[in-house]
């Protein structure tokens, strides 16, 4: 039972660095293969945007439906792995957590 709690626990931290690491991947990816596209996401109308304002807009073109658009299988597949790692990190630390208060 130690084991396969603490490999629910492992799997939600790798889960959760998959989730932190995908909107990288996907921005290098739109960096290299789409420079016009990405220079639209980096740019505001008062010039170029700050980190935190990047990190924000990009976390709006993952959610919208212009990334499928691309027909890119690469992006397509980061961005699947940002949408869906947060959710199993959470339930892996969820199924964890029941483990350790129903044996107790």
């Amino acid at each position: 039972m130690i084991v396969l709690y603490l490999a629910l626990l492992a799997s939600g931290v790798g889960l959760f660095v998959l989730s932190y690491v995908a909107p990288f991947r996907v921005a290098a990816l739109l960096r290299r293969r789409y420079p016009q596209h990405w220079q639209v996401i980096v740019t505001a109308a008062q010039g170029r945007l700050s980190g935190f304002r990047t990190w924000a807009r990009m976390q709006q073109i993952l959610r919208s439906p212009a990334l499928p658009a691309l027909g890119d299988t690469a992006i397509d597949r980061w961005r699947l792995v940002w949408r869906y790692s947060q959710w199993l990190g959470w339930l892996c630390w969820l199924a964890a957590l029941a483990m350790r208060l129903w044996l107790h």
